[in-house]
């Protein structure tokens, strides 16, 4: 993450990295989660699984939370470089408290134009999102579209949307936005682009033969309290929420432990050592 990213991202809103996983990271990745979704239904999978479905969303639903209950999902989540990528943005340590997988198979619908912080509840709005391709993602495959400079906006009351199928069902007031200005975030596999969570942003439809794959995590840092309460353990900490280093601010939020590597337990990775 070097000073023109930096730059853009407090100017634009958003950032594009690329290749910033390797193509074997991705594909084990990739091949991990296509397993896992074929397998069955997970914790969140509040629409469920339908196999014979005409929906593709409703074949190949998102996942969320994977973190909590799969190992892989949790080491992507804290992994070094994004740490250092979300450290260098947010300008203080990260707490990575969101973990989501969308599919997109071919014919899926896309999102129409919203804010991530309508439906966050962090209080300050500082929850950004790091995306990262695990398929090829353009236009052909409804690849993700941001208006750049929309994040020093106000955030904005959704309106519904009905006459075209998105997966919101809802839209931000075209007469607040020039769609005009929406740049496509075009990446390959193991590409990341971070966006502020005020940013207008979307995405159309997958309209080739080809999946878009992709993978969020959301951030916030540590001076950020999460609002929520209904989702909280018993001592008080959000299930999801982990530090990924340096010293947490008193009296914000509750972190959850580092999960420690047992040999001959756990798949070896690089750097496995320093979580004995």
């Amino acid at each position: 993450m070097n000073d023109k990213l930096r730059k853009q991202f407090l100017e634009e809103g958003f950032v594009v990295v690329p290749a910033l996983f390797s193509q074997y990271e991705t594909g084990s990745l990739r091949d991990h989660y296509m397993r896992l979704r074929e397998t069955g239904s997970y914790p969140g999978d509040t629409a469920g699984v339908d196999i014979g479905s005409d929906d593709p969303l409703k074949r190949y639903p998102r996942m969320i939370h994977m973190h909590r209950w799969d190992e892989m999902s949790l080491r992507w989540m804290i992994d070094a470089r994004l740490n250092e990528c979300m450290t260098a943005l947010l300008g203080r340590e990260p707490y990575a408290v969101q973990t989501m997988l969308y599919f997109k198979p071919p014919g899926a619908r896309g999102q129409a134009l919203h804010q991530d912080q309508f439906y966050l509840n962090v209080q300050p709005g500082t929850c950004m999102a790091a995306w990262m391709t695990l398929d090829k993602s353009d236009e052909e495959n409804g690849c993700m579209r941001v208006i750049p400079g929309t994040h020093r906006m106000d955030l904005q009351e959704l309106q519904k949307k009905t006459d075209v199928p998105n997966v919101l069902s809802s839209q931000i007031d075209p007469s607040m936005v020039d769609e005009s200005r929406a740049v496509d975030c075009v990446l390959g596999a193991g590409g990341v682009s971070v966006h502020h969570p005020n940013i207008i942003h979307g995405s159309n439809a997958n309209n080739s033969a080809r999946r878009r794959c992709g993978l969020t995590i959301r951030y916030i840092p540590t001076t950020t309290k999460i609002q929520l309460k209904w989702d909280v353990t018993p001592d008080g900490r959000f299930p999801s929420a982990f530090l990924l280093r340096g010293e947490a601010v008193p009296g914000v939020n509750n972190y959850n432990p580092r999960p420690k590597y047992v040999p001959g337990e756990h798949m070896p990775f690089k750097g496995c050592e320093s979580w004995i």
